[in-house]
């Protein structure tokens, strides 16, 4: 159906007679322009705010992944109860031809920033289009904060935000998700006159872990949710993050871009051929038992590019290992699996995995994104002290922090796994991970689905869940990774909701070749069998141990 972008005339009130969108009529029109300075009431957010208010509406046509789409791009602030406490500054697209469903996008990091609302769904295939394209009304929230340059040059990385009550909760325990859904659904139903038929949520790493969050508090607010590389247990990694922060930081454990380029290349040289292919992807990582002994220096002293000293050997190997805490937290986690040699030891991608120089106080820049999340998540989560040195905290041994790492646990874990009120609703959901992560684990991942598994049985939980672990996939594609996948997930998510047609043989597609590779449902992995390499005909996906 056709709908004239002013469709939006009920939201201001200015045409009483103005008919209800259905399959068949489109409401009146008005111009987009004239929904700047209107009103969010309260009372239509689910969860205690100052209401809201439209800061601008203005009617946009872009060229989106090649297809020219016109929409009207509403920016709209959520004011909070505390007034210290940032606004939720937000922003939906609602296109001229609708097709009756709505998307939220997740963000990234500490967030800060509003998502692209034009973007595609995390490892979205590269010639598809975009929900917006497709006709989706689109929007996001920056999750109750607004970045702040000062506090940190990248964005995602500002945690300046956590030291008011409100601002954290907002980000930690996903507030802001549904006072942002509430309040993009009244702008869409006022603005077409009909609520959509379809919603949905997609997002990655923290965007992935606010999808976990709508699944787990507001079962029944989606439909279907994309949840790509999630950082679920984020007190829980972030933790870990501080325990390698302290391995990385000791005098001379710290291995360099050239170290850790050898380490990558050693491993893919040991494990690469093991799924029967030849190609720089190690296909079951979790079968790949390489040590990293068998780079030491001789004597174990740091003698060059060439090999890794005793210290080194210690803190790769740590970092690669789980690590479990020895005291208790309110959310019950214990502590966190690692990541595997693959996963940040590569030198394409340096500043998401170890980074290229040591930790230490101040945080420099060129450490590892990981190490300066930690590094702002103790001055302003939990110490509240901006002077804070990171280092001065032992995830270990946290002494008098204890109290407010377990208080902080309960709203930064969000580690629910009995999802049955969100299949009971006929919700549906996607997850899928990168199995050389930098930042976030896929053993984490792992993790979830089985205690997932564990609640409901596996087959209750492939009644509306499925989980795929990607070969060679890092961190949304940074850089250059192995195998950058893209996969359809928009259409497989409709599909399965909308007509239950669940997904079949998946494939994903080498964003940058064009190779592809089945998505194997966790725990099976793509083997070779034969035939064209660069196909995902050529694989099976298996379960033995490679």
């Amino acid at each position: 159906m056709g709908v004239t972008l002013a469709a939006v005339a009920a939201f201001l009130g200015t045409t009483p007679n103005a008919r209800p969108a259905t399959a068949d009529s489109p409401v009146d029109a008005v111009r987009c322009e004239t929904l700047t300075g209107s009103r969010i009431p309260a009372s239509v957010i689910s969860l205690p705010t100052g209401g809201g208010r439209v800061n601008a509406a203005s009617e946009v046509t872009e060229t989106i992944g090649g297809t020219s789409v016109t929409y009207c791009r509403v920016d709209a602030a959520l004011l909070p109860v505390d007034p210290t406490a940032p606004d939720i500054r937000m922003r939906v697209a609602l296109p001229l031809e609708w097709n009756r469903r709505s998307m939220m996008f997740g963000g990234g990091g500490y967030n800060g920033t509003i998502p692209d609302v034009r973007a595609d769904a995390p490892f979205g295939l590269a010639n598809a289009p975009t929900p917006l394209a497709r006709g989706y009304a689109t929007y996001g929230s920056d999750s109750g904060h607004q970045a702040d340059p000062a506090k940190h040059p990248i964005s995602s990385l500002d945690g300046s935000f956590a030291l008011n009550d409100e601002a954290l909760r907002n980000f930690s325990a996903g507030d802001a998700l549904k006072k942002t859904h509430d309040a993009a659904q009244f702008l869409i139903r006022r603005g077409y006159g009909a609520k959509p038929e379809h919603v949905y949520f997609a997002g990655g790493s923290t965007g992935g872990r606010e999808a976990l969050a709508v699944v787990q508090r507001w079962p029944r607010a989606f439909d279907g949710v994309i949840s790509a590389f999630p950082a679920w247990n984020n007190l829980a990694e972030i933790l870990y993050l501080g325990h390698a922060t302290q391995l990385l930081a000791r005098p001379g454990a710290f291995p360099g871009p050239e170290k850790q380029a050898l380490l990558y290349d050693s491993v893919i040289e040991a494990c690469d051929a093991r799924d029967g292919l030849a190609d720089r992807i190690v296909s079951n990582p979790d079968a790949c038992r390489f040590r990293p002994e068998k780079l030491r220096c001789p004597d174990g002293g740091d003698t060059g590019s060439s090999c890794l000293s005793d210290r080194q050997i210690a803190s790769v190997t740590a970092i690669s290992s789980s690590w479990t805490w020895p005291y208790k937290v309110a959310s019950g986690e214990k502590g966190y699996p690692g990541f595997p040699f693959l996963s940040g030891a590569d030198m394409r991608t340096p500043l998401l995995g170890f980074g290229t120089t040591a930790p230490t106080h101040p945080m420099p820049l060129t450490s590892g994104y990981g190490m300066q999340y930690w590094d702002q998540w103790v001055k302003y989560f939990l110490t509240r002290d901006p002077g804070h040195s990171p280092l001065a905290v032992d995830p270990g041994q946290p002494g008098k922090w204890l109290s407010r790492i377990s208080r902080l646990s309960e709203i930064q874990d969000l580690n629910d796994a009995d999802l049955r009120p969100f299949a009971r609703s006929g919700g549906k959901l996607l997850l899928i991970h990168g199995a050389a992560d930098e930042l976030v684990s896929h053993r984490s991942t792992n993790d979830y689905y089985e205690r997932v598994t564990d609640t409901l049985g596996p087959r209750k939980t492939r009644e509306f869940m499925r989980y795929y672990v990607v070969p060679g996939a890092n961190h949304a594609n940074f850089g250059n990774p192995a195998f950058a996948p893209g996969w359809d997930s928009v259409t497989a998510i409709e599909q399965w909701s909308e007509h239950n047609r669940k997904p079949v043989s998946p494939v994903a597609t080498d964003a940058r070749d064009g190779r592809t590779r089945p998505l194997c449902e966790y725990p099976r992995w793509p083997r070779y069998e034969a035939g064209d390499p660069d196909s995902a005909g050529s694989f099976v996906c298996g379960a033995d141990a490679a």
